[in-house]
Order: structure tokens, then C-alpha cells, then sequence
């Protein structure tokens, strides 16, 4: 007689346990053991709890390939779905083997679970785990499929609904809680302040400082007292939402003639131009991509967008400043360069629409298109080609695991009727358009921030702490990648014979790169560093004045003729402001179940190397946001957004 040894784990989430029958065959290759119940006495499968079981068999059933786990009725209770997250069996020779889960599974459904260490496709050698291999990618190949989102857009996955993918994927019951308590609180407050669907424009810019009461935060509150200010603007194109857009200026482009005298006064005494661009003070903002784009329309009158140029000056105190900026990208009378000199809110105007354009561009680009839509590429790709026994799906997963979720619903809320995106100066159509062009145009090496850094010129520039703080997150994030991949690609060779691996890249260059050659995206691995390259890859807007993304005035085309009233009409009216501050918090907060970068809740790795690899990995990361307070600790404005403490291990918000 044989005994295996079971440890049966339920998760610890709401209702995660279950009181029907769980049956459990094991599957080796001499043999098979009977169907066993798995009962001992009182309640088993409880929420959060671990049970003791023993399969007998008359002998041993060899090497164990398979574990199936069976769910059936017990009397006539209703159906309660259980989340089971692991096993770990002991055999009579004494391995001890674990078997990840962690899915949700009905009444009447049969698991099949592979155990022990990662496995490539070609490292199968027994029939049985061969087979089973290819239905699970038949599956899972039927259930995650493609769509088209338009035209020049990366594709997206086909569920309609949240409700359709499965439910270890969808956020938790309590997360989903939090998200729409806070929703709901925010429209209360909203409405009874009388804010909520007021057409009224604002009559001071000190009354938007009342659209929440309970939504204070030192960010927030320090961006509304200091947004009007040359030195604070030009800090966010290094520190803000948008860090990834200026570049170094060694020569102005064409279309911008600022001139010597022009910006003379803004520089240091004795300096010129020509010398601030020799040294490697001058950055330009150049939102090119979107000149020509149709804008929307408001209440039937169209908006304006302003493809805009802004040039920037490190100044002897070291701070980066706005002196020139022109809103269109065609030079004429009616296309001024304003300048710090010009009268206040002439000056105001420009920056304001400047960053009017960087929002939208932030909003749809950077953050929906290359974040969201192009997490989402590597995600489905990943759920189509990995096995769960394959080494890379057990590194990715928990980097994804929310992502559908949050796309689907974002595609929703954001691109949808009543959504931001829809409502601002380019609405949705013009959004679409940005992304499609900015797509055609993006390379891996933008993708890939040292290479990133390097190409727009901003290796030392002084307080990027965007800059800083993310090339050390990428070189640890490297560093813990490519002990992973090495281990299970000791050579090239395995590279080239995982055809798992290679259909996750075709599919990544096919579907989120559309094929496009000219971008240096790879269709194929060679090399283990090409592997590790790319696998490594993957508040300010709370104040309307300081980034909104509709403006609803025309832009100055003279100078001398605004004023605050201006700036006040310019911006959206009392109820389009709150709700667009109302969604930037509930995209902002952080909610239950909120998982710090590194974290590995689930047990899905066997062998000792990825567990010590993963250890050393938090414990650098842990470093690093010591680092970072420490640094803080001696900053006016502390920059938190890279410390791997406030950074969600999945794109889920």
C-alpha cells in the first residue's frame, strides 16, 4: 500500500470556500489511484484555510504527471463557487511537489493540474503531459481571442464584458466594492455642493479649491498653489504625468524662429542661445503629431487644439524654465511666440494650452495606448501562447492578471459617450487618430527607458527624479529578469527551439506592432538578451487649471487682449470640471487588494532557484524605496511615483 500525502489550500478571499465534494484522482506513469473523496471530519474547504488528505494506492503510480480535481453537489445546497489555490502532495519515495491553481471552480467542473518544476514545450517527453499541453493552448486559444479596436490601433482582446473573462482575472468583490464606494461618495459630495451639472463657468480660480473637501492630498494641494508659476510648469515636463516628451535642443526646428533678443532676458547674464544650446541647456516640447487633427465640438461649437512648441531653459539655479512658446506650428502674425515678458495671462493663455495639448497627449498615448492597450498585447499574447507550466507565464502573470479587466472597462468609461477622452478639445475621433499616428511612428527603443533617456539628450539634466529613481527600477527589474530567463535559457539554442516562446513574440509584433518592420520591434527571439530586453520592457492632473483636457476659448493669436476673466472662460464650465477631477481621483486612489511591484502572492514557482531569485528581488526593491524617502525626506515637492511601494504589480487602474 502506497499513501500520498495532500495539502489542500482554499483561497482567503470572500466566499472563496465551498461545502461541496471534492474528489482528487492522481495520475503517474505506472497508473492511476482511485477517485477519493476528499472528507475528514467537520467542515473542510473553509476561506483561507489548508486541509490534510491521504490518497491510498495499492502501489506506486511512478513519476506523477497529473492531478485532477473534481467539484460536485453535496445534498441540495445551492451552487457556491470554490477558489482553490494550491496543493502540494508528498509521495511515498518522499518528493514533495506543488501544484499551482488558484482559479475558481464551479459545481461539476474537473481540473486537470501540472506540478514540479517550470517546463518548456520541448522539455515534454511523456505523451500524456503532451497532450495535455496542446489542449490547454487549443483552449485557451478559443477562449482569448483578437479583435480590432480601428485602423492602425494595436488589437484588443474580444470579451465585451468584464463578466466574460474568467474570474481569477476580474477584481476581487471587495475591490470592486471600494472602487464604487468611492464613486459614489465623490457624486455625492459633488451634487450636494451644487457642482454636479452646473453649466456655470467658475468666477474665481480660488473657488476650484472647493471641489472636494475630503480629496486633499500635499500634492494636491501644493499643485493648486503653485500651477501658475514659470519654474513649477517647467518641472513637470520632468516630474509631471508626461516626463517621456522633451528633448534636448541643439538647433530650433525651422518653424520656430525664436530670435536672440527674444529670449535673451530669461537667460543667464552673459549668455546667448546659441551658447545655452552648445551647453546643453535648451529642451523642446514639440506636440507635432497632433498638427492637423480635426478638434470636437461643445454644444455645437467647435473646440480648438494647439499643436504647440515650447522651449525650455536650465537656468543657474538649476531649474528648468519656460521662455518661448508658440501654439501652432505654422510661424505667421497670427501665431505669436509669447513670452514670459508678455503680459500675465497672455503668458498664462500659452502655457495653459500647451499643457492643454500634453494632456490629451498624455491621456490617450502614454497612458492608454503604449500603458493599457499595449499591456494588454503582451497579456493576450501571453495567455495564448504560455501553457501555465511554461517558466514565462509563472514570471508574467501576476503582471497582468487585472489587466483585461480594467481595459474593458476603461474602453467603457474613458472612450466611451460620456467618457473623458470622448469629451475633450480632440474627442474621440481625434484621440484615435493620435494614437494611430503615434503608433506608426514608435520604436522599441522609445520603449526601452536607458535607450529612451539617451535618445532625447536628458542624461544630466538636473532634478529629473523621473529619470533617476526609473533607470535604477529598470536595472533591478533587468537584473531579476535575467536571472529568471537565464535559468530556464542557459543558451541561445533554447531560445530558438521554445515555440511557445517564439509564438508570444510573433503574436506581441503581430497584434500590438501590426508588422511594422521599421519600428525594431522583434518578430522573433535569437538570444537569451533579446529575451531579457524585452520581457524587462513592460496627481498633477487633479488641478483643472494646471492640465485639463478641453479648453474652450480659441487660442491668443495677439497679445495684450486677455485677462483672467479670459482664463476663467477658457476653461470648462463648473459641472464638465468636477467631473473630469472626480474621475482623475477614482483612476488615482488606491483601492483593497492593492499589490506593491514584486509581490508574488501566489505560489506558482517549485523550485528553489526563481523563489530565492524573487527574494532578492523584493529585498532590492525594498532598498530602493528607502532610497527614494530618504532622498524625499530633503525635497519641497517629494516625487513618489517610482517607489516600488506605490507601484501596482499589474496594470489595474
Amino acid at each position: 500500500m502506497a499513501e500520498y500525502k495532500l495539502e489542500m489550500t482554499t483561497g482567503d478571499m470572500q466566499y472563496a470556500g465551498t461545502s461541496d465534494y471534492i474528489y482528487v484522482t492522481l495520475v503517474g506513469t505506472e497508473g492511476q489511484s482511485e477517485r477519493t473523496l476528499m472528507d475528514n471530519y467537520g467542515f473542510d474547504f473553509q476561506t483561507g484555510a489548508t486541509g490534510s488528505y491521504t490518497v491510498k494506492t495499492s502501489f506506486s503510480l511512478g513519476k506523477l504527471l497529473l492531478v485532477k480535481v473534481e467539484k460536485n453537489q453535496y445534498l441540495c445546497l445551492p451552487e457556491d463557487e470554490w477558489y482553490f489555490s494550491k496543493m502540494v502532495v508528498t509521495t511515498p519515495e518522499g518528493d514533495v511537489i506543488l501544484y499551482p491553481c488558484y482559479r475558481w471552480i464551479g459545481r461539476g467542473e474537473m481540473v486537470e493540474l501540472r506540478g514540479g518544476k517550470a517546463m518548456k514545450a520541448f522539455e515534454d517527453d511523456h505523451p500524456l503531459l503532451i497532450d495535455h499541453r496542446k489542449k490547454e493552448l487549443m483552449l485557451k486559444k478559443s477562449l482569448f481571442q483578437w479583435k480590432s479596436m480601428g485602423e492602425g490601433l494595436p488589437h484588443i482582446n474580444s470579451f465585451n464584458d468584464v463578466s466574460e473573462i474568467p474570474a481569477e482575472m476580474r477584481f476581487s468583490d471587495s475591490r470592486t466594492a471600494d472602487f464604487n464606494y468611492s464613486k459614489k461618495k465623490i457624486g455625492v459630495e459633488l451634487k450636494i455642493k451644487g457642482l454636479l451639472g452646473s453649466t456655470a463657468y467658475w468666477e474665481t480660480i480660488e473657488d476650484m479649491k472647493k471641489i472636494f473637501w475630503y480629496k486633499k492630498t500635499t500634492m494636491a494641494e501644493y499643485v493648486a498653489d503653485h500651477w501658475m508659476e514659470d519654474d513649477f510648469y517647467g518641472y513637470q515636463f520632468l516630474n509631471g504625468v508626461n516626463p517621456g516628451v522633451i528633448k534636448r535642443c541643439s538647433e530650433l526646428p525651422t518653424n520656430f524662429p525664436v530670435t536672440e533678443e527674444m529670449v535673451k532676458p530669461f537667460l543667464e547674464v552673459g549668455s546667448s542661445l546659441q551658447k545655452e544650446m552648445e551647453k546643453g541647456n535648451m529642451f523642446l516640447y514639440d506636440q507635432k503629431k497632433m498638427d492637423g487633427i480635426p478638434p470636437a465640438a461643445y454644444n455645437g461649437e467647435p473646440l480648438h487644439v494647439t499643436a504647440g512648441l515650447c522651449l525650455l531653459n536650465v537656468n543657474p539655479e538649476n531649474k528648468l524654465m519656460p521662455i518661448a512658446i508658440q501654439l501652432n506650428q505654422q510661424p505667421s502674425e497670427k501665431n505669436p511666440i509669447f513670452l514670459p515678458s508678455d503680459p500675465e495671462t497672455d503668458w498664462l493663455l500659452a502655457k495653459m494650452f500647451i499643457k492643454n495639448a500634453d494632456c490629451m497627449d498624455h491621456e490617450s498615448v502614454h497612458h492608454f495606448m503604449r500603458t493599457h492597450f499595449l499591456a494588454e498585447v503582451f497579456s493576450v499574447a501571453a495567455l495564448r501562447s504560455f501553457p501555465v507550466i511554461h517558466p514565462m507565464y509563472k514570471l508574467l502573470f501576476p503582471h497582468f492578471r487585472h489587466t483585461l479587466h480594467i481595459n474593458i472597462r476603461a474602453r467603457l468609461s474613458v472612450l466611451g459617450p460620456d467618457g473623458a477622452l470622448n469629451n475633450s478639445s480632440l474627442g474621440l475621433d481625434g484621440v484615435i487618430e493620435l494614437m494611430r499616428r503615434d503608433l506608426s511612428e514608435m520604436t522599441y527603443s522609445s520603449l526601452c527607458l536607458p535607450e529612451n533617456i539617451a535618445a532625447r539628450g536628458l542624461e544630466s539634466i538636473p532634478n529629473f527624479y523621473d529619470r533617476d529613481d526609473g533607470l535604477k527600477l529598470w536595472n533591478i527589474i533587468q537584473s531579476f529578469v535575467k536571472a529568471v530567463v537565464e535559468h530556464y535559457y542557459p543558451s541561445d539554442c533554447e531560445v530558438h527551439r521554445d515555440t511557445e516562446l517564439q509564438d508570444w513574440i510573433s503574436e506581441v509584433f503581430t497584434h500590438g506592432f501590426l508588422g511594422n518592420k521599421a519600428s525594431g520591434f522583434p518578430a522573433a527571439f535569437h538570444t537569451v538578451e533579446e529575451v531579457v530586453k524585452f520581457t524587462t520592457m513592460y496627481d498633477y492632473n487633479s488641478w483643472a487649471p494646471n492640465s485639463t483636457l478641453r479648453l474652450h476659448k480659441p487660442p491668443p493669436t495677439t497679445k495684450g487682449q486677455s485677462s483672467m476673466k479670459t482664463i476663467l472662460e477658457t476653461l470648462p464650465n463648473v459641472g464638465d470640471t468636477v467631473v473630469l477631477a472626480g474621475m482623475l481621483w477614482l483612476l488615482s486612489d488606491r483601492y483593497s487588494n492593492y499589490i506593491p511591484l514584486g509581490t508574488y502572492p501566489e505560489e506558482r514557482f517549485d523550485e528553489p532557484e526563481p523563489k530565492q531569485m524573487i527574494k532578492e528581488f523584493q529585498a532590492e526593491l525594498s532598498y530602493l524605496s528607502e532610497a527614494i524617502t530618504t532622498r524625499n525626506s530633503h525635497l519641497e515637492l517629494p516625487y513618489t511615483y517610482l517607489d516600488p511601494a506605490e507601484i501596482e504589480n499589474s496594470v489595474s487602474i
